[in-house]
């Protein structure tokens, strides 16, 4: 028994508030459970100084956790002066993701940059980020063309991103806290609405796997990802 008292292929309460500030372009309040993660999309009319006349739009990441989503107070990372490596991973994971799904040129020399802000942790961060970060960034790319500055969509795919595990010998969806610091095995899969994978992350934590638990996990997140575009979709209007 899981200690939520889920099944092993149930995924946690997928809550969606679109809108959720005033000023960005595209912005949402995602929630795995009791992860919740504020994603806005800003977009820029330039590009960075590698990409100046090549036709080419760009789309990025930035990831943080304010200092009270989890157990105890973290410090501010600009009060130190400096990201640590988790959160440069996390952000660059974000950022290759929605870039997998999005054709640059359609987008024009303009920037768009995805804020992702947990407000609370409860496992699962950087896939509700993704998740939500593709809610964000179809709502400011809606918003280009209603405004005719964009003739063609260069969204062309969902994205979303899905934690699982193997916890206590059993394969599980969507890792929460407690699993996921006791978890013998943590994954995570990004995929496209298409089937396609963006990126598969595995790692053994107390003990390695064999490639039918890696095959269980796959299958696991494809009936979680089906969830999360599900609600993506009607979050939308796609």
């Amino acid at each position: 028994m899981r200690p939520s008292g889920r099944a092993a292929d149930a995924m946690r309460t997928i809550s969606v508030e679109t809108n959720f500030t005033k000023h960005a372009e595209g912005s949402v309040l995602i929630g795995f459970g009791d992860t919740k993660v504020l994603v806005t999309a800003s977009i820029e009319e330039k590009v960075p100084g590698w990409m100046r006349n090549t036709g080419k739009g760009w789309v990025t990441a930035e990831y943080g956790m304010l200092p009270r989503a989890t157990h105890t107070r973290g410090s501010r990372e600009a009060a130190k002066g400096k990201q640590s490596g988790r959160t440069q991973e996390i952000q660059r994971l974000i950022g290759r993701s929605l870039r997998a799904v999005c054709d640059m040129k359609k987008l024009g020399e303009r920037q768009i940059v995805l804020d992702c802000d947990v407000i609370q942790a409860d496992g699962g961060t950087r896939t509700a980020s993704i998740s939500g970060a593709w809610i964000a960034l179809r709502l400011a790319i809606d918003g280009l063309l209603a405004q005719k500055l964009i003739t063609e969509d260069p969204l062309f795919q969902q994205i979303a991103g899905i934690s699982c595990g193997i916890y206590e010998g059993t394969p599980v969806l969507d890792l929460d806290y407690i699993e996921d610091s006791n978890a013998e095995a943590d994954a995570n899969f990004v995929l496209l609405g298409d089937g396609r994978l963006a990126e598969v992350q595995a790692t053994a934590e107390g003990a390695p796997y064999d490639e039918e638990q890696l095959l269980r996990l796959l299958r696991l997140a494809r009936i979680g990802c089906d969830e999360i575009f599900a609600a993506q979709r009607k979050a939308t209007g796609r």
